[in-house]
């Protein structure tokens, strides 16, 4: 090989006059490595300091006549460039992947779904999120993630250490180097625009390589969900503790519950349940809900062709819902102007009283609100269609019928009038034991049983000095009217009992009765709302227990027709009785801690997993009369007062 003229290889360009050819040492070290020296013209490497052209050195760019120059024919001499930026715009998240298959099947677990995620998005991407792929007709596939993964986009194996090495020498991550696949569940197809979008089961496969996009239009997320437009306000959608925002004002999407006899009997004649654990917010949201339905705007038409407004009559053993009267301080008039844009009732309701049971030595403070009192008793006489009321936990199968026995003898001696301690007098009559006895009615060991159980009821609750409940029905029940039932200041869990049950069972028996007592209550619409329902409506092995959870089993049978909804609030679902749980229809799942309680709520898993990590004020809504079941947050302020 022949040198050629390296006149112009100065010393300011090479290592100071060295040999310009380099040392044979050199290009052996180079030859053995397998890697070029830079600037190895002999190799022939586009990367190298000068390339060979006709016999002498050219610079990169020279075009042969060593002024630099680019030749007339860059083609023949260099590489071309070309523009590598692709025309138009992306849109969309993806594409929808056959690699894996893409099946649509009547069952969940022979369906295949995926979507290819451009690395652009993938950090927009979460689980649960709702999306759109596109059919050629205009048709959408509504449809949500169920799971993501990465993929190898090469054949290699990155578990090795060199790989592992190289990664942590690296500040970032090469997103383009692996697949990000998202598996979609099908949940329906919404065909049609505007106020004419509908929906369908889903029935056809999309097409491969259709974009898949992130669902965004207020109107086709509600479609594809099922929520109605018009309804009970409880939330907005979430996913992931996030709101789902669209491109419409206000961008958030309004979750509400059906409340039209047009679209159905309205859900809160189908019961509501709360379940939550402390510090959860049920409370906070329970607030804004019952609010809602005492909204001016909201009726409901009752038997005889009128429309008449909700009652709500609310029983409170933390003495916090008489606040709903009071407007909330913390409401500020922005906050407000958000509310009238979304419909959704919000201040002080001023038709809120606080119906107060008067207890021996025992005094209501009501100081957390402004609400009007009215004081009441339990009147013995309730026992006579309530037995239960009196029988204690310790009655058996054959000691309550005795019972029965001596409350008919009782009130037919007394009538209406006859009064508990009364009762208690006519139980110390040797005579009557006697007679019972010989007669072979009650066997005197259970006619002392009896007895004994009657004087365990707690005194004080029966005929105090106050109106009986009995007479107050156009105060209890008042059209657009909230009643509360505050238990707070009642000493024992079983004064607490006896006023729930009696107010209650008052309640439930005039309007399932065909010869009700109080034609107000009848014909009212009305929804009862009990806090800590799992203490009222346990499943227990007593006589009280099974015809306390009788009564209101029926009462939540027959509560479609007779205008009766029951809105339990509990952080202990998995006490209440199965007869009366499994006739609820809407169930809204705040934070659990407790396996058992999250079980017993019988949400769909994917969303049973989430209700542990639930922050204050996020939920889950299982209504299946009403929509698909979602996520939600609600309002991150009560609409009326709350708390201090």
């Amino acid at each position: 090989m022949t040198l050629e003229d390296f006149t112009e290889f100065t010393d300011d360009e090479g290592d100071g006059g060295g040999d310009a050819a380099g040392s044979a040492a050199d290009r052996d070290a180079a030859d053995d490595s397998g890697v070029p020296e830079a600037g190895d013209g002999d190799r022939g490497e586009p990367g190298g300091a000068a390339s060979r052209d006709g016999g002498r050195a050219v610079s990169p760019g020279d075009g042969g006549d060593g002024t630099g120059a680019p030749p007339d024919d860059a083609a023949a001499d260099g590489f071309a460039a070309y523009d590598v930026e692709p025309a138009g715009e992306d849109t969309g998240l993806g594409v929808v992947s056959v690699s894996q298959g893409l099946r649509v099947a009547e069952e969940d677990d022979e369906t295949t779904l995926r979507a290819f995620v451009t690395a652009g998005n993938r950090e927009a991407v979460r689980l649960g999120k709702y999306l759109l792929v596109p059919y050629p007709d205009g048709e959408r596939l509504f449809c949500r993630i169920t799971g993501l993964e990465y993929a190898q986009e090469f054949r290699s194996d990155d578990a090795t250490e060199i790989h592992a090495r190289r990664q942590m020498r690296r500040d970032d991550f090469a997103e383009r180097d692996y697949k990000f696949m998202a598996e979609l569940e099908p949940m329906s197809v919404v065909y049609g625009e505007g106020d004419g979008m509908k929906r369908r089961m889903t029935d056809r496969v999309p097409k491969p390589g259709a974009v898949v996009e992130e669902a965004s239009d207020d109107a086709e997320i509600k479609t594809g969900l099922k929520i109605p437009e018009d309804g009970v306000f409880l939330g907005h959608l979430s996913v992931g503790g996030e709101k789902v925002r669209t491109a419409a004002e206000p961008p958030t999407v309004d979750y509400r519950v059906t409340d039209d006899y047009t679209d159905g009997d309205p859900l809160a004649f189908r019961h509501t349940l709360v379940a939550g654990g402390t510090g959860s917010g049920k409370t906070h949201a329970s607030k804004n809900v019952l609010r809602q339905y005492l909204d001016s705007d909201r009726t409901y038409p009752t038997g005889d062709g009128r429309e008449s407004r909700m009652a709500v009559v609310q029983f409170d053993p933390q003495d916090e819902y008489a606040q709903m009267h009071d407007d909330n301080p913390d409401l500020d008039a922005d906050f407000a102007r958000r509310l009238d844009r979304e419909g959704i009732a919000h201040g002080g309701h001023d038709d809120t009283v606080a119906l107060v049971p008067r207890v021996a030595n025992a005094a209501y403070p009501g100081e957390g609100h402004r609400a009007e009192r009215v004081e009441f008793t339990i009147p013995f006489s309730l026992a006579r269609d309530m037995p239960w009321l009196v029988a204690g936990s310790g009655l058996n199968d054959n000691q309550y019928p005795a019972l029965l026995t001596l409350l008919n003898r009782f009130f037919g001696d007394y009538g209406d009038s006859g009064t508990y301690s009364q009762f208690l007098s006519y139980l110390d009559d040797p005579a009557l034991k006697a007679e019972l006895d010989e007669s072979g009615r009650v066997h005197e060991a259970t006619f002392d049983a009896v007895k004994r159980r009657v004087r365990a009821v707690p005194g004080g609750v029966f005929d105090q000095d106050a109106k009986p409940i009995t007479e107050l029905d156009h105060t209890l029940v008042r059209p657009g009217g909230l009643s509360v039932i505050p238990t707070y200041h009642l000493p024992t869990s079983r004064q607490k009992e006896i006023v729930v049950l009696a107010v209650a069972g008052l309640l439930v028996d005039d309007k399932l009765s065909n010869d009700p007592d109080s034609d107000r209550i009848e014909e009212t619409p009305l929804l009862i709302g009990m806090d800590e329902a799992h203490n009222f409506l346990a499943d227990a092995d007593n006589v009280q227990a099974r015809k306390v959870v009788q009564t209101f089993t029926e009462a939540a049978k027959q509560g479609r027709k007779e205008r009766l909804g029951l809105f339990l609030i509990t952080q202990d679902p998995q006490d209440v009785a199965e007869s009366v749980f499994k006739q609820v229809n809407t169930k809204i799942v705040l934070n659990l801690g407790d396996e058992d309680a999250i079980s017993s709520v019988n949400i769909p898993s994917n969303l049973a997993g989430k209700v542990p990590y639930m922050e204050k004020g996020q939920m889950v809504v299982y209504s299946p009369d009403n929509s698909e079941p979602v996520e939600l947050i609600g309002l991150s302020k009560c609409v009326t007062r709350h708390g201090e």
